[in-house]
């Protein structure tokens, strides 16, 4: 594990202990949420590339990405440039993410999401449903495998789906045993934070066919996106490249590949 993943480890199991004490109206407020709109059904479903768009405000390796930050804005940008789902940011000391924050998404868009957190608990399985979560993401370099096992059942028995996110050879092998669909291969290195898309098409010819592919990180043009559909990716997960657009809505639009001027650029609600 490197050091960023060993520090936020550490915090997240401080903020689960603030949570037990509440454990009972969080699963009680997940035992009420929405049904899930269903995250995976939507990339499976989607016509050209399925892009999952990341609402962040910043991250550790690259400081603060957007100063401008209005999550429901740019959450209605991405769906009316043609994000199938989006991932959501929730960590607060290391991403300036928040609870609020996925809310307001939600309210604003009709797209499945992900929340986009570090899951080190079930407790935070059960908080993400109660937020509202269609999935969740388990990170295999933070975790062991039986916790691994904890989490994706645990999210499977809420109806949610799970990113099972792996960056090396012995993440994906690991990953492949827990039975999930979604398997998420990330082109940053975890040590370093350089980015590669060698590192997808070096580990997605080692995944089963049946299984759906995305493609994490470092994808910047419609000539990424081909290049990885290539090789096997059915879904890209895109943040930075897009975040820092002054127009997010066209710039989601440019990458995968579509007009620049839809006819109707009128975000739904829910």
């Amino acid at each position: 594990m490197s050091d960023i993943l060993q520090k936020i480890a550490a915090y997240k199991h401080d903020e689960v202990d603030a949570l037990r004490p509440h454990a009972a109206d969080i699963k009680a407020r997940a035992a009420d949420a929405p049904a899930p709109r269903g995250f995976a059904r939507a990339l499976a479903e989607a016509r050209g590339p399925a892009l999952i768009a990341e609402v962040k405000k910043a991250s550790p390796s690259k400081g603060l990405i957007r100063d401008n930050f209005d999550p429901a804005n740019i959450a209605r940008a991405y769906q009316a440039g043609g994000a199938t789902c989006l991932s959501v940011l929730t960590d607060g000391p290391s991403f300036q993410g928040s609870a609020d924050g996925f809310a307001e998404v939600r309210k604003a868009v009709k797209l499945p999401l992900l929340r986009k957190d570090f899951m080190v608990d079930p407790l935070q399985i059960y908080e993400s449903r109660a937020m509202g979560a269609d999935c969740i993401l388990i990170i295999m370099a933070m975790i062991e495998d039986g916790l691994a096992k904890d989490l994706f059942n645990m999210a499977k028995d809420l109806g949610m789906d799970s990113l099972i996110e792996t960056h090396d050879m012995d993440e994906l092998d690991r990953a492949l045993v827990l039975g999930g669909n979604l398997i998420g291969i990330n082109n940053r290195n975890l040590k370093t934070f350089e980015t590669t898309l060698t590192t997808f098409k070096t580990l997605a010819p080692r995944i089963p066919i049946e299984k759906f592919l995305v493609a994490e990180s470092g994808i910047f043009t419609p000539g990424h996106i081909l290049d990885l559909t290539a090789h096997g990716a059915r879904a890209f997960l895109v943040g930075e490249s897009l975040m820092r657009q002054d127009n997010v809505e066209l710039a989601t639009r440019r990458l995968l590949g579509l007009s620049a001027t839809p006819l109707d650029t009128k975000a739904e609600h829910t």
